[in-house]
């Protein structure tokens, strides 16, 4: 499967003016160049648990099926004690997925795996070295503190791309775990617990991202405010997010999709068309 398949349009077009941006070749090889990317390896390396065949298998063994069906190369993956929900990709040429332990206590299975597949569209959409400038720049201290005051500009056309790059990856999480996983992921990421996240009406929630489009287009100070309000923002807010994940699983790309890769419901892994049982998990396909 062709990574084209499940970008989103804006993320194609935000990342087309992004690479028009003069000078960005030169910020991005200095940002790289001062070893940023050598920096995180050390210290996931050093702070974080490294997830492996023997090592917290449950949680490793999420990754190989994902990478299998996302074609892609199977990136570190690592645990951080953390007691606030996160998952994170980082890193160009040394790429590492971060999950913390808050993430894993508060998600279901389908939606820690929705939230793996969604860093691990970011690989596949080959997000991962403006993604990582984005993080380097937001986040910058210390030796890198001095090339991100440079790069103010910059930051806030990188966090208009990392908006509208986060529509593909959702793509990516509702075509290995299906929309209503994915939904529900992102419903809980937003903070809302399971009691509440499981009732929600998605069609409904999806639509309130019309009515706020609707509510910015209405004159040009609202549309100034709320330019304003996401200003400094790397994630879309989540009734976009949902609506923009639900017009795509009822598409017909998506359809297509699904047809010619066709999973097991049960366990997520890829499947031949003719099976009756999954051969990976033993369950009855429908």
């Amino acid at each position: 499967m062709q990574y084209t398949e499940f970008i989103h349009p804006e993320d194609a077009a935000a990342l087309k003016a992004l690479k028009a941006i003069p000078m960005l070749s030169t910020i991005v090889k200095k940002v790289m160049d001062v070893g940023a990317e050598q920096l995180q390896t050390g210290l996931n390396m050093a702070s974080k648990v490294r997830l492996s065949p023997t090592q917290l298998p449950r949680l490793y063994n999420i990754l190989p099926p994902i990478c299998e069906r996302l074609e892609i190369k199977e990136p570190e993956f690592y645990l951080e004690m953390n007691p606030s929900p996160n998952a994170y990709a980082f890193g160009d040429t040394q790429t590492a997925i971060t999950i913390t332990s808050a993430l894993v206590d508060m998600m279901s299975e389908d939606e820690l795996i929705g939230v793996v597949a969604h860093e691990c569209g970011h690989i596949a959409c080959r997000h991962m070295l403006y993604h990582t400038l984005a993080q380097i720049i937001a986040n910058a201290s210390g030796m890198f503190e001095a090339l991100a005051k440079l790069a103010v500009p910059i930051h806030y056309a990188l966090m208009y791309w990392q908006r509208k790059s986060e529509l593909s990856c959702d793509r990516a999480a509702a075509y290995i775990v299906g929309p209503k996983a994915t939904a529900s992921m992102l419903a809980r990421l937003a903070g809302g617990p399971k009691s509440i996240t499981s009732e929600l009406n998605l069609e409904e929630l999806a639509e309130q991202a019309d009515l706020y489009d609707a509510f910015c287009k209405n004159g040009l100070w609202n549309k100034t405010l709320q330019t304003y309000a996401v200003m400094d923002h790397d994630h879309p807010f989540t009734s976009v997010r949902v609506r923009e994940m639900l017009k795509w699983v009822e598409s017909e790309d998506y359809q297509n999709i699904i047809k010619n890769n066709p999973v097991c419901p049960h366990c997520h892994k890829a499947i031949d068309a003719s099976w009756k049982f999954c051969q990976h998990c033993g369950h009855k396909i429908i």
